[in-house]
């Protein structure tokens, strides 16, 4: 084994242990399309999710089966038809419905079966447990449409799903349900891991999708000058859904999107749109700092916000301790109350427990980030990443290009958040004649644009 290997691999490692240690016993819903099945991703998908299982993450994995259904379909001379992106599902189409169902529902068991030596699998023992979980009720008509066996969920048997779970299964769901007449009906995937991510109360909803995510600007195709925007809060998301047209199919931006929103106002705090193309993407949406999809975060706006003047003395109160020991630059009341708007905040029950300012340079397309602060009682718990995001967005709106940072202590934690040093003189000409050659503060950088 190399050197190279062992220097790259173990702060490689001792990144990810945070992210280990905080979604240990928490609950995530993977919806999976079956394109991504279709596209032979199924072995890999089964190794990352037994993988992440084995970290102590309760897994409901709910599989989709649009292209395994259409192939049945066109099989028997039948046409494949839909209405606003829901499938008209008749007799014929029904049958090839629970066709699919129960070969994909197969071959997941069979994935997640295997052990081979040398194998990520490895002695993985993954229990797959499936079963009616869930009763459904008729699409109905809709505009004139019929939409006969197509449905939607009606209850989500929430005991018998976490039960599962705390046997240490991952449980296993197809989007198909039953009424209480027995009456089958063919539901949609991405309804069905919302319904149920909501039901939980999921730590984390994530769709396994055709697209890469949602681009920073929509009317564009993705590439290096237009990325996919990688945390998207509630309410931008719903404006963003609000502005686009109504989903016909699942590449179109506001399809998984409008899932989601509605997962997120049902009290899922993360929701998650990744591509199958990459291999390892929920790894590295999970476990990596910035993520490869989009993610839609709901932030309550009591929890994470801007400030106030009612804020000036629990932010008084937070940094005085920092400013003692030399950590922060001293700042007066008179200055935190005349720059109290530039300023954000996490507030709990009334306490300031984190914040930090944003000063703009408009002339130098950037901006400084300021007293970024957080509670002793809380550090370590990402706050102030949280607030870094919302910094970064800020400085975004502004029509910003970079953000920076004045430091003495704390430069390693801004390196690995994508920060790079350099030296006094790139500043702003207006900050530069602030800038304090005594205390040799370090200069970090971090492009957002």
């Amino acid at each position: 084994m190399s050197s190279v290997f062992n220097f790259t691999f173990v702060p490689w490692f001792r990144s990810v242990a945070p992210y280990i240690h905080k979604f240990r016993h928490q609950t995530f819903v993977i919806g999976v399309c079956g394109e991504a099945i279709a596209a032979g991703k199924l072995p890999n998908l089964a190794q990352d999710l037994a993988l992440i299982q084995s970290m102590g993450v309760k897994l409901v994995l709910v599989h989709g089966f649009r292209p395994q259904v259409n192939e049945q379909l066109k099989a028997k001379g039948h046409v494949a038809r839909y209405f606003k992106g829901v499938r008209i599902t008749d007799e014929v189409a029904l049958d090839c419905a629970q066709e699919a169902a129960g070969q994909l529902r197969y071959e997941i068991e069979a994935a997640f079966s295997q052990g081979l030596p040398n194998t990520p699998m490895a002695g993985a023992t993954v229990r797959v447990i499936s079963g009616n979980f869930l009763t459904a009720r008729p699409v109905g008509i809709v505009e004139g449409v019929d939409f006969q066996h197509s449905g939607v969920v009606r209850k989500i048997d929430t005991a018998g799903i976490m039960r599962s779970l705390d046997m240490g299964a991952l449980v296993l769901m197809s989007p198909f349900g039953f009424s209480p007449t027995g009456e089958a009906f063919n539901l949609g995937m991405e309804e069905v891991a919302t319904s149920v991510a909501t039901a939980l109360q999921a730590d984390k909803l994530i769709f396994v999708t055709e697209v890469p995510g949602i681009a920073t600007n929509i009317h564009q195709p993705v590439s290096d000058d237009n990325p996919i925007d990688t945390e998207l809060p509630l309410e931008a998301a719903e404006k963003l859904l609000a502005d686009l047209p109504v989903a016909d199919k699942p590449t179109d931006t506001a399809f998984y999107l409008q899932h989601c929103i509605k997962a997120c106002k049902g009290g899922v705090e993360r929701s998650h749109i990744i591509p199958f193309a990459v291999d390892g993407s929920i790894l590295l949406e999970v476990y990596v700092h910035d993520g490869i999809g989009t993610m839609v975060v709901d932030e309550k706006l009591e929890s994470l916000r801007e400030a106030d003047v009612d804020d000036v003395g629990g932010i008084l109160q937070l940094i005085e301790p920092f400013e003692r020991d030399g950590t922060l630059v001293k700042r007066s009341r008179t200055e935190i109350e005349r720059d109290v708007g530039l300023y954000t905040v996490i507030e709990h029950d009334g306490v300031i427990f984190a914040c930090a300012a944003l000063y703009t340079y408009p002339e130098a397309r950037t901006a400084e980030m300021a007293a970024l602060t957080v509670s002793p009682e809380v550090q370590g718990q990402g706050d102030g990443e949280r607030v870094l995001k919302r910094i970064e967005q800020r400085a975004k709106l502004a029509g910003l290009e970079s953000i920076f940072v004045l430091t003495t202590r704390t430069m390693h934690w801004f390196l690995k958040r994508g920060f790079v040093q350099v030296d006094p003189e790139w500043l702003p000409e207006a900050r530069k004649r602030k800038y304090n050659w005594d205390r040799k503060s370090q200069v970090l950088v971090k492009n957002i644009s």
